[in-house]
Formats: structure tokens, sequence, C-alpha cells
């Protein structure tokens, strides 16, 4: 076996201690919008076990339920937000940004094709405070629209409420309109 030369020593250890410094000066990848889909993930860890006080209408019938959520109640009940995520190589030039001191908004340009018309986030200081979106589909036979917001209570850095009301209409039936109100209980 062949042993290593005292110049080869010194270069392993400088080409070593090289990709260490290389590798710790790098910064986490700066995404373009708002990360919803990581706001989302981080408010619904806050959130497991949490109870909340739900009301559901669905073509005008309203029901009333208290349920606890676990993180996987929760994925389903937010996955919408989810979905809005626009951080995607696709949509990199489709939203107009604009923002001020307590507020964020990413608009879909007028000749961009998406179905997330637009995201708006609300700050309280340094903190989200909320966060509006809305989604839309629109073809010959079909039409969706979904209004979301979630709100945030800036003491306690959980879920305070949100809602999440949806239209839809299918060529030739009457149209289907589905509203969820829920607020962790105190």
């Amino acid at each position: 076996m062949k042993s290593i030369t005292p110049l080869g020593k010194f270069l392993l250890v400088v080409f070593g201690l090289f990709s260490c410094v290389a590798e710790s000066t790098k910064t986490p990848e700066t995404l373009p919008y708002f990360d919803l889909k990581g706001f989302i993930e981080e408010t619904i860890q806050k959130a497991d076990g949490k109870t909340v006080s739900k009301t559901s209408h669905i073509q005008g019938e309203a029901k009333e339920v208290e349920v606890t959520y676990s993180i996987e109640n929760w994925e389903e009940e937010l996955s919408i937000f989810k979905d809005a995520d626009i951080n995607t190589s696709a949509m990199l030039q489709s939203y107009q940004t604009t923002s001020s001191d307590d507020k964020l908004v990413h608009e879909l340009l007028p000749d961009a094709k998406a179905k997330v018309k637009y995201i708006q986030v609300t700050y309280e200081g340094e903190d989200v405070s909320s966060v509006s979106i809305m989604i839309a589909d629109d073809n010959m036979f079909y039409s969706s629209t979904t209004l979301a917001e979630i709100y945030i209570n800036n003491s306690t850095h959980l879920i305070d409420h949100y809602t999440i009301e949806s239209t839809q209409k299918i060529w030739f039936l009457d149209e289907n309109n589905m509203k969820i109100q829920g607020s962790i209980v105190p």
C-alpha cells in the first residue's frame, strides 16, 4: 500500500478546510415569491392537537362541529393554501409583486395563465397576521373560484381562524357553493 506524501497530506487538509468554508458560506435558497407552502407547513405543526370549532355550509345547509385536528387533519383542511404555492420555475415571470410596510401582494399578470390569481400577505410588525388567496379556473364546460383566508393570532402565533369559500359551476348543472369557517377553541 502506498503512503501519502507530506505534500499530499497538506493538500488534503487545505482542500478539506476550503470545502468546509465554502459549504458554511452557502445561503438558503431565496424564493421569488412568499413561501406559502412553508408558512402553512410551519403553521400546521404549531396547531397539532388543537380543537377547532368548525362550521360548514354546503349548498345552504349548515353543520357545526368541534373537532381536534392532528397534523394530517390540518394538512387536509388547509391543502388549498399549499396547492396555491407559486414558487415554481413555470410561474417565475407570471406575477407582479407589490409591497408596503404591512402588506405583500403577488397578483397574476394580465397575459399570464395560472389558476392562482393572487396571494395577499398582511403583516403586523415582522409577523404574518393573515394570508388571503384566490384561485380560479374557467373553461367552456366548467368554472370554479375559491377564496381562502387564514388569520394568525400574533400573541400565540397560532391559527386564530380561517375561511375557505368555493363556487363551482359545471355546464348544464346547478352551481355548487361551499363555505368552511373554523377557529381554534381557546
